[in-house]
C-alpha cells in the first residue's frame, strides 16, 4: 500500500498507532478511505506500473493495495518500463487472501469487443489476420479475437483454395455477432462489392459497341464463359471466341485468366453484355488464298458431322459444307458418318464460294468420274449384270451395279411363278442378285431392271401342261381371306377359293397334299384357278368319260366304212403322237427351269 499520499498532510502527525485514541483512529480511516478509488469488480481501470519481474508485473491503480499481473499479458509491449500507464480489468476487488486480481489480457478482450460492437452498428470497416482454414471458411484473428469468414463471403467470385488465404492481412466487415456465444462473422465480400459497384456504374456510363475492355474469366459453361469486367459480368459464347471451331471454352482460357474483349451487345438496361474474342483478331476469310477459285480441289480437316453433310476446315476459321449428296456418286441416302469421321483429312474440289458471305461449297465424289457418262454403253438394254440389294421398298427393290448407279426391279418383275406381296419374301438388303436393264434414262440417271426375265417364261409352256379341267396334286402353302394358295408342280402357285373345298375348313392345314382340278387358267395375268377333286368325283368321271369315249367309237364303227376307220385310226395316232411329244418338250422344258433354280439355291 502507498502511503505517500499523507506525507505533505498538515492535520495528522504519523506516531505511533497506541498514541490515538479511538476517535482519532475512525477520523484517520475516514480521512484515509477518502483518498482511495471506488473500485468494483469487472471494471476497467488504468494503472501505473510500480514493478517488473521474471513473473509479474506490479500495478498501482490508486487503491490500498496494488495488484499484481502476469508479464506474459504484456508480450505486446516488449519495452514495458516502471512508470507506464496501462489498462486493466478489475476481476476481483478482494480474493480469498485478500489480495487484488487484476486482468489486462481481459481489459483489452474488453475495449476490442466494444469496437467489434462499435464496427458492428456503425459499418466501421476492420483489419484482422487469416489465421486458419476451417470448415466451410477461414478464422480470423480480430485484434485477439477469433471471427468466422465463411467461404462464400471471402471473394465475389466462388474460391477453389482457402489455403491462400492463410497467412494474410485483410480487411473485413462484420456482419453478425452472437452475443451469448461470442460469435463473431465477418466478410471481406462486403467489401470488395462496395469497390466493384462504383466500378461498375463507372463502366456502364461509358459502355458502348466496339469498346475493349479488360476482364477476368470467372466461370465457364460448355456454350461459354462470363468474365468479370470489374463488378459486371458479360458473356463470352463459345462461337465468339475463335475464328474456328473448338468444342468447350477450356481448349482456349483458363479460370482468373485475365483477358481483353470487345463489347458486341447488351440490352437496354445493360444488364446483359455479349462480348467477344476473336473479333480482336482479322478474319480468317480476309487472308484465303484468291488461288481458292469453284473447281480447285483443296485439302483440310473434317471438324463436324451431321446429318446432312460436313465441315471441312481450310485453315482455322475458314470452313466448306460437304452435303451428304455430294460424297458419293450413288443415289440412295447414306449416313455421313459412314463417309467421313472427325478428324479426317481428306481433298475435296470446291462447288461454289462467296468470300463476301464467307461460304463455301465443296464436294468430294467430283474427285472420281462420274459412272453415268458410260452408263448408256456399259448397262444398254438386254445387257445382264450382278448388282447388290440395297433398299426395299413396298412396291420394290433397288439394285447398286456400281456406286452412283443404281436401278430399280419392281416387285411384279422378280418372279415369273410366286405371287410376291412385299420384295423381301424375295430376297434381303444386301444380297447379290442377277438383272437385267429394261430401260435406261441417261438424263434421268435412271434404270429400270428386273430380275425374272433373265428366264424364259414359263407361262407359255404352262399354258399346255395346265389346261382347263387337267388334273395335279398340289400342296397347301397359307391360308388367306377368301381361299388358300396352293403349290402345283414345277413351283407355280394356283389359288383354291374356300368354296371349292370337299370338307370343312378346319380340316386342312400347310403342308397337306391334294389333288386339284384347273378351273381357270390366265397366261396374261398369271394366275391358275383350282378346285379340289374328291376321290368318288373323280372315279365317276373317269367312268363318264369311258363310257362316253365307247358309244362315240360304236357310233363311228357304225357310220364308218373299215377303209375310214383305218383312216381315223391313224389320224389319232398321229394327234396323241403330237400331243405326247409336245407335253413331253413343256415338261422337259419345266424341269429345266426347276433344275436351274435348285442349283441357284
Amino acid at each position: 500500500m502507498s502511503n505517500n499520499q499523507f506525507e505533505n498532510s498538515d492535520d495528522f502527525v504519523w506516531e505511533d498507532e497506541q498514541s490515538y485514541s479511538p476517535d482519532q483512529r475512525k477520523q484517520l480511516e475516514a480521512l484515509y478511505e477518502k483518498t482511495l478509488k471506488q473500485i468494483t469488480n469487472q471494471q476497467i481501470i488504468k494503472g501505473i506500473v510500480v514493478a517488473i519481474n521474471d513473473k509479474d508485473v506490479v500495478l498501482n491503480i490508486g487503491f490500498k493495495s496494488d495488484g499484481l499481473v502476469p508479464i506474459t499479458e504484456f508480450r505486446d509491449i516488449p519495452d514495458l518500463k516502471v512508470g507506464d500507464e496501462v489498462e486493466v480489468l478489475i476481476e476481483n476487488v478482494e480474493d480469498k487472501t485478500g489480495q487484488l486480481v487484476l486482468s489486462r489480457k481481459r481489459a483489452n478482450n474488453l475495449r476490442v469487443w466494444d469496437q467489434i460492437y462499435d464496427a458492428y452498428e456503425n459499418d466501421v470497416v476492420l483489419t484482422g489476420y487469416v489465421k486458419r482454414r476451417t470448415k466451410g471458411g477461414l478464422v480470423v484473428d480480430i485484434m485477439g479475437v477469433e471471427a468466422f469468414l465463411p467461404g462464400s463471403q471471402i471473394d465475389v467470385k466462388p474460391i477453389r483454395d482457402f489455403d491462400v488465404y492463410v497467412g494474410k492481412t485483410m480487411e473485413f466487415k462484420v456482419v453478425k455477432i452472437n452475443t451469448p456465444y461470442d460469435n463473431v462473422v465477418v466478410s471481406h465480400k462486403v467489401l470488395i462489392e462496395r469497390d466493384l459497384e462504383s466500378q461498375k456504374y463507372e463502366i456502364l456510363q461509358n459502355l458502348e459497341k466496339g469498346q475493349v475492355l479488360e476482364g477476368v474469366v470467372k466461370n465457364m459453361t460448355e456454350f461459354g464463359a462470363f468474365i468479370d469486367l470489374g463488378g459486371l459480368d458479360g458473356l463470352l459464347h463459345i462461337t465468339d471466341m475463335s475464328w474456328g471451331r473448338i468444342s468447350h471454352p477450356k481448349e482456349m482460357l483458363k479460370l482468373d485468366d485475365t483477358i481483353n474483349v470487345v463489347v458486341l451487345d447488351f440490352d437496354d438496361d445493360k444488364k446483359r453484355i455479349s462480348l467477344g474474342l476473336k473479333q480482336l483478331t482479322p478474319h480468317p476469310w480476309d487472308s484465303l488464298s484468291e488461288e481458292v477459285q469453284e473447281g480447285s480441289i483443296i485439302e483440310g480437316k473434317i471438324v463436324t458431322v451431321a446429318d446432312y453433310g460436313a465441315f471441312l476446315e481450310i485453315i482455322p476459321g475458314v470452313e466448306g459444307l460437304i452435303h451428304v449428296s455430294e460424297m458419293s456418286w450413288s443415289q440412295h441416302a447414306r449416313n455421313p458418318q459412314e463417309v467421313l469421321k472427325v478428324g479426317d483429312i481428306i481433298k475435296a474440289v470446291v462447288l461454289s464460294i462467296d468470300r463476301e458471305e464467307k461460304k463455301m461449297s465443296l464436294g468430294i465424289k467430283q474427285l472420281t468420274p462420274d459412272p453415268w457418262l458410260q452408263a448408256p454403253v456399259k448397262y444398254a438394254v438386254g445387257t445382264k449384270h450382278k448388282g447388290i440389294v440395297r433398299n426395299i421398298t413396298n412396291f420394290g427393290l433397288f439394285v447398286e451395279l456400281e456406286e452412283g448407279v443404281d436401278g430399280l426391279i419392281h416387285v411384279s418383275d422378280l418372279s415369273w411363278t410366286k405371287k410376291i406381296k412385299h420384295p423381301s419374301e424375295f430376297v434381303k438388303k444386301d444380297e447379290e442378285l442377277d438383272v437385267i436393264v429394261l430401260e435406261i434414262d441417261p438424263e434421268n440417271r435412271r434404270l429400270s431392271l428386273g430380275h425374272k426375265q433373265i428366264k424364259e417364261n414359263p407361262w407359255d409352256i404352262f399354258q399346255s401342261v395346265f389346261p382347263v379341267d387337267s388334273q395335279h396334286t398340289g400342296t397347301i402353302l397359307k391360308f388367306i381371306d377368301k381361299g388358300i394358295i396352293v403349290e402345283l408342280p414345277y413351283g407355280v402357285e394356283g389359288f383354291l377359293p374356300y368354296k371349292g373345298l370337299q370338307h370343312k375348313r378346319e380340316e386342312y392345314k400347310i403342308g397337306d397334299k391334294i389333288e386339284l382340278s384347273v378351273t381357270e387358267f390366265s397366261k396374261e395375268n398369271r394366275k391358275i384357278m383350282v378346285a379340289e377333286v374328291s376321290q368318288e368325283k373323280e372315279q365317276k368321271e373317269v367312268k363318264e368319260k369311258t363310257k362316253k369315249e365307247k358309244e362315240t367309237t360304236k357310233k363311228k364303227e357304225e357310220k364308218s366304212t373299215l377303209g375310214d376307220l383305218d383312216a381315223l385310226a391313224g389320224l389319232k395316232e398321229k394327234l396323241e403322237a403330237q400331243e405326247k411329244e409336245e407335253q413331253a418338250k413343256a415338261i422337259e422344258k419345266l424341269n429345266k427351269i426347276k433344275e436351274d433354280e435348285n442349283k441357284k439355291k
